[in-house]
C-alpha cells in the first residue's frame, strides 16, 4: 500500500530529536527554528515531558469520555491560571481543526444564527467548517463551499461593522497573529473596537490561539496585548509539545447541555499527561518570558542585516520579507547550514522556534542568515 501523495517533502528523515535541535537517519544535526510548525514549544524531548509520558503510559494510556479522569480537571486548573482565565470552561479535543469546528458550532448554537465573519488571508484548518472560514479556494472542495462566510480586510472595522449589522452573524473568527498569510498581528485598537462591536450586537468573538498561543507571542495569548477577553478561545499546536490535543476556552455565557459537543479521543489520559508537563515547564523555566525576550533579541538582530525588507510578528512568532533576488534563502539554509526555518505566503520565512531558544542558537542563525544574503 502506498501513502497517499498530499506532501511536498524534503529528503529529510529526523529520527532524535533534543532541545531546539534534529538529528536526520545520517545523523546530520539541524538547528530547529520551525518547530513542526510551532508545535514545539517546551522542546524536543524535554526530560520532565518524557518521564510524564511515560509513567502515563504505564498506567492508562486512553479510556472514553464516559467515565471521570481527573487529569482533565488537573490540567483545566493549571491552564486557567497560567492563561489568566480561571473563570472560562474547558473543552479538550484532538487538533486545531477540531477545536475551531467546536467554536463555530457554539456561536451557531448560542445565536440560532450561521454566517460568520473571517479576515482576508485566514488560516483556521482544513476540516469542513474550518476550511470554509480559511480564505484558500485551492483547498475548499464544494461540500465545504456551502457554509455561509463573509471574508473582510484585517484591521477594517467599518467592513466588519457592515456585516454585523446586517443582523445575522454569529460569530466572528480571527487569529491572534495570521500565521500562514505571512505573520500579520492584528491592530490594538481594531481588536477592541471588535471586541465591543461584536458585545453589542450579540455576536460571538472567537479567537484562534492554535498557532499564536500558549506563550509563543511573548504573553500567554497574542490577543492578551490589547486587553480583550473573546468568548471563546482555540488551542492546539504548543498545548501538547507534539502530542495531538487541541482545546476551546469557553466563557460563562455558555451554556453547558449533555451531548452539544463531544469526542472520542479528545482530553484522553496520555494527551492530558503531555498537556500538564508543558504547563510545569513553562512555569519552572519561565518560557513565556524568554519568548518574550528572544523574540526582542531576534528582532533586533534581524533588523541590522541587509536584504530584509520587513519583520513581523511578537515573540517567537516573526515573518521576515526578503528582497525578492533572496528567494532561495529557506533552501540554502536548510541544505548548506541544517537550519530548519517555515514559509508563509509571498515567500515570507516563518520563525517559530522553541520558546526555549538559546541567545547562543539565535546567534547561529544570524550568522548564517548573514552569509546567505551576501
Amino acid at each position: 500500500m502506498n501513502l497517499f501523495d498530499v506532501y511536498s517533502l524534503w529528503e529529510i528523515e529526523p529520527i532524535r530529536a533534543q532541545g531546539c535541535h534534529v538529528w536526520d537517519n545520517e545523523g546530520t544535526k539541524y538547528l530547529d527554528l520551525y518547530g513542526g510548525h510551532a508545535v514545539i514549544s517546551i522542546g524536543h524531548s524535554h526530560p520532565h515531558y518524557v518521564k510524564a509520558v511515560q509513567d502515563q503510559v504505564e498506567k492508562i494510556g486512553f479510556y472514553s469520555n464516559s467515565v471521570q479522569n481527573s487529569l482533565q480537571q488537573e490540567l483545566a486548573n493549571k491552564l486557567g491560571e497560567q492563561s489568566g482565565y480561571p473563570d472560562y470552561s474547558l473543552f479538550l479535543c484532538n487538533s486545531g481543526a477540531e477545536a475551531n469546528e467546536n467554536a463555530l458550532k457554539l456561536a451557531s448554537f448560542h445565536t440560532g444564527k450561521k454566517r460568520v465573519i473571517a479576515f482576508h488571508g485566514a488560516f483556521h484548518g482544513r476540516t469542513s467548517g474550518a476550511v470554509a472560514v480559511t480564505e484558500n479556494p485551492a483547498i475548499q472542495a464544494p461540500f465545504n463551499t456551502g457554509h455561509e462566510v463573509t471574508f473582510v480586510p484585517l484591521n477594517d472595522i467599518e467592513a466588519v461593522k457592515a456585516e454585523i449589522l446586517k443582523g445575522d452573524v454569529a460569530a466572528v473568527i480571527i487569529e491572534g497573529i495570521l500565521g500562514v498569510a505571512g505573520i500579520f498581528t492584528p491592530e490594538t485598537l481594531f481588536l477592541q473596537q471588535l471586541a465591543l462591536l461584536c458585545r453589542q450586537n450579540d455576536v460571538i468573538l472567537i479567537l484562534d490561539e492554535i498557532q499564536s498561543g500558549y506563550g509563543r507571542s511573548g504573553q500567554f495569548f497574542a490577543h492578551q496585548s490589547a486587553g480583550i477577553r473573546p468568548d471563546l478561545i482555540t488551542m492546539a499546536k504548543g498545548m501538547g509539545n507534539g502530542f495531538p490535543i487541541g482545546g476551546l476556552l469557553i466563557s460563562s455565557k455558555f451554556e453547558a447541555k449533555k451531548g452539544i459537543l463531544g469526542t472520542t479521543f479528545g482530553g484522553n489520559h496520555l494527551a492530558c499527561a503531555a498537556a500538564i508537563a508543558v504547563l510545569d515547564v513553562l512555569k519552572a523555566e519561565s518560557l513565556v518570558e524568554n519568548a518574550a525576550d528572544m523574540g526582542n533579541y531576534l528582532k533586533q538582530e534581524l533588523s541590522e542585516i541587509n536584504g530584509i525588507t520587513e519583520i513581523r510578528g511578537r515573540g517567537l512568532m516573526l515573518g521576515i520579507e526578503f528582497l525578492p533576488e533572496f528567494g532561495a534563502v529557506r533552501n540554502r539554509l536548510l541544505f548548506e547550514s541544517h537550519i530548519f526555518t517555515g514559509g508563509a505566503k509571498n515567500n515570507v520565512m516563518r520563525l517559530l522556534p522553541p520558546l526555549s531558544i538559546s541567545k547562543a542558537e539565535i546567534d547561529i542563525f544570524i550568522t548564517e542568515l548573514k552569509d546567505k544574503l551576501i
